[in-house]
């Protein structure tokens, strides 16, 4: 992390009035007999969101919020209590609370608490905060973008853009001993254009796009990035106007590059997450080194990729992220592991505990997931199939975790003839079972390419942000929802 922005360590001590030491003790008052771990979890957050619609500021918002998370573990059973106010008489309360819920009685064990901040780990070195920078500057941005989505065609009607910004300062102090922390940039930019189109009185069809990281403000403004937000999501408007009708049957399907991974993140990344497979409700339980996929894959998550919006330093029980391969070849080799259940089930954490806020307790959660790429050029792939549908991008979808059945609708995709991409289909749907999908896998692009930047993933009521990614892939019998008869 940047020297310019002030270590979480020596923030949350020095803003708070507490000391390593008055940390210890609270610890030292949750391990009674029967815990097996505790933890906290400091948290401070400034958010802040601009919106422009029609040409006009509509919302300007900005928010700061802090608190502390206590957790206490004993066997499968957690006890977690949070308070907005940090103080040691908060702490010690929230410590009470966490410690009864998840055992009662016993002794307590001495805690030394030490920093432990992990070396040489600088994702996303960034010196201006998000929030730091010029109001006057996110407006004129978001005006500019306005402008060029309206310059592309006379039949885009409406503009709707918003750039949110956070500035997060997370510390977490264990049982172990260990004090960890992070300070936390991120970006996000959104545009949705919408186009009509005079011929046809009362319809109108949208686009959008965006992108965004754990960079500075000049990450929009580089090879004039945000305005080719502006021009996709206009060129997206466009196209959804000249859309047929979707077809409806099993057809051979391929996947474009980047954003489609979303597929791969619902269908089968969380069936891969350890909560879930310890507890057998997974239809990946039980199945490591089994076959689940074609030989064409390989699965991987990573954190640790520069600047990523689902990457990080250390995950948020300290515990640094790493980059875990799940698939290999069609194998399943593990899971995505937070502490609890990497000790109940006897392996080591992978650094995917992951939290919405100060809160919520640590849940297995994915980071930037994605298959590896192929052999095989992305218009071979298109040239190999006779009749099937090309999704470029996805909308919204439906997962359930134990039997893997899924419903993706695709927000941009055509109609494969003959081996060439022809018209443009809407309303088209993705129809299937995740552990099913992968072993359909027939071809695998040479074209890897992660998400822009703007993928949020939900969990048990929790929001955390993540990054998907794919190359171009084919599909074999997928089953499309649509209007018309394949």
């Amino acid at each position: 992390m940047s020297d310019a922005i002030e270590q979480p360590e020596d923030f949350f001590l020095a803003r708070f009035d507490l000391t390593e030491a008055a940390l210890g003790r609270i610890l030292d008052t949750i391990q009674t007999r029967g815990v097996d771990e505790a933890d906290l979890f400091f948290e401070y957050r400034v958010t802040e969101e601009i919106g422009l619609e029609e040409g006009l500021v509509t919302r300007a918002a900005r928010s700061i919020s802090q608190g502390v998370g206590v957790r206490a573990v004993a066997g499968e059973k957690t006890g977690y209590a949070h308070a907005d106010d940090i103080s040691p008489a908060s702490l010690q309360t929230a410590a009470d609370r966490a410690r009864y819920i998840a055992a009662e009685g016993g002794r307590s064990a001495a805690v030394a608490v030490q920093k432990a901040r992990p070396a040489g780990r600088d994702l996303y070195p960034v010196r201006v905060p998000p929030t730091e920078t010029p109001l006057a500057d996110k407006i004129a941005l978001l005006q500019r973008i306005d402008a060029v989505a309206r310059a592309a065609d006379p039949r885009i009607g409406k503009v709707m853009a918003s750039v949110a910004s956070e500035h997060r300062i997370i510390l977490t102090v264990n049982s172990e001993g260990r004090m960890v922390g992070d300070v936390r940039p991120l970006h996000r930019l959104h545009v949705t254009c919408i186009a009509a189109d005079p011929r046809r009185p009362g319809e109108r069809q949208s686009g959008s796009h965006g992108g965004g990281g754990r960079a500075e403000f000049a990450f929009f403004l580089e090879d004039d990035r945000a305005a080719g937000y502006a021009r996709e999501a206009a060129r997206q408007a466009l196209l959804n106007l000249e859309a047929v009708d979707a077809p409806a049957g099993a057809m051979d399907v391929v996947l474009g590059p980047g954003w489609p991974g979303i597929l791969l993140h619902e269908a089968v990344g969380h069936g891969l997450e350890g909560d879930f497979n310890r507890k057998g409700t997974s239809a990946f339980s039980g199945r490591i080194g089994e076959r689940v996929a074609s030989p064409l894959c390989t699965v991987v998550d990573d954190g640790t990729i520069p600047g990523r919006r689902g990457s990080l330093n250390v995950d948020d029980e300290g515990t640094p992220t790493q980059r875990t391969v799940l698939i290999e070849n069609g194998i399943l080799r593990g899971y995505l592991q937070d502490r609890l259940n990497a000790r109940l089930m006897g392996v080591a954490p992978t650094g995917n505990g992951r939290r919405e806020s100060y809160a919520h307790h640590p849940l297995p959660r994915m980071t930037n997931t994605f298959l590896l790429a192929g052999e095989t050029p992305p218009e071979e792939i298109l040239r190999s199939v006779r009749r099937g549908l090309y999704a470029v991008a996805f909308g919204g979808g439906q997962v359930d975790i134990t039997s893997g059945k899924f419903v993706f609708s695709a927000s941009e995709a055509y109609l494969i003839e003959d081996g060439r991409v022809t018209a443009p289909v809407k309303g088209a749907t993705l129809i299937g079972n995740g552990p099913d999908v992968l072993t359909r896998v027939s071809l695998v692009g040479t074209d890897l390419a992660l998400d822009e930047g703007v993928g949020t993933c939900g969990k048990d009521g929790q929001s955390v942000p993540v990054g998907v990614g794919l190359p171009t892939i084919r599909i074999d019998g997928v089953t499309v929802g649509g209007t018309q008869r394949a």
